[in-house]
């Protein structure tokens, strides 16, 4: 258990809210740019994400809602049921995982396309598909398709590395670039995944008071459950 002393210095550790600004851009320069138009009060644009778990496309969508919250409506839901989806007007409607909406929620989604340009409205969409791949309603996977369509691009591993260093120094802790290396060797190829094991190595050199190591590291990727083989798979 850790000692009143430490839990006051995890409590002194928050996690930073997501935002366009410490989202790792990588190839992906021209779609924060139209993300950024969005929070424009007459940009009333129609864009569809797409990309496998872990790519950032949630983060980028709660960093659009917070930065558009500051000058108009904006509304974020995640796999909604038709009762939960509105239409601001002249906000913004942000939905993520538009590919897992029951027959209902994609009926009221697509009325909601219909209506938007009178209501003023842009709309945000994201899915794990491109548009053409999207099991969804044919009326509905049209619309989508009229969006502007970007695929979020995955970061190589210098770019990885780029973000793990800063979430460590977000945290208030120095992690040598060796350590990286190990982690984008031998822990899963995902960022989330790999950041959370930086939040156990932070969480580890705080209770007993060390610095960052090898050893502590390796502790961190078992906690975390992640294979200590170079696994494939999406970021």
């Amino acid at each position: 258990m850790p000692t009143p002393l430490t839990q006051l210095l995890l409590d002194l550790q928050p996690a930073q809210a997501p935002s366009l600004d410490n989202f790792i851009a990588g190839d992906n320069q021209e779609l924060l740019v139209r993300l950024r138009a969005l929070a424009e009060p007459g940009c009333f644009d129609m864009i569809y994400l797409w990309g496998p778990d872990g790519n950032g496309k949630s983060h980028l969508l709660t960093a659009t809602a917070n930065l558009v919250l500051r000058r108009r409506p904006a509304l974020l839901l995640t796999n909604p049921s038709a009762t939960d989806l509105s239409a601001p007007p002249g906000g913004l409607l942000i939905v993520d995982e538009v590919d897992t909406l029951d027959d209902a929620a994609q009926i009221a989604l697509f009325r909601i396309f219909n209506t938007a340009r009178l209501l003023g409205l842009g709309l945000l969409l994201a899915g794990r598909k491109p548009p053409l791949k999207l099991k969804l309603r044919e009326d509905l996977r049209t619309r989508i398709g009229q969006a502007l369509i970007y695929e979020v691009k995955t970061l190589n591993d210098e770019q990885k590395a780029t973000a793990l260093r800063r979430h460590a120094l977000e945290r208030g802790f120095r992690v040598d670039d060796g350590l990286v290396r190990y982690l984008l060797s031998h822990g899963r190829r995902d960022l989330p995944s790999l950041m959370a094991v930086l939040d156990h190595l932070d969480r580890a050199t705080l209770e007993r008071q060390r610095p960052a190591t090898l050893p502590l590291l390796k502790e961190a990727l078992q906690l975390q459950l992640v294979p200590t083989e170079n696994e494939p798979g999406p970021i």
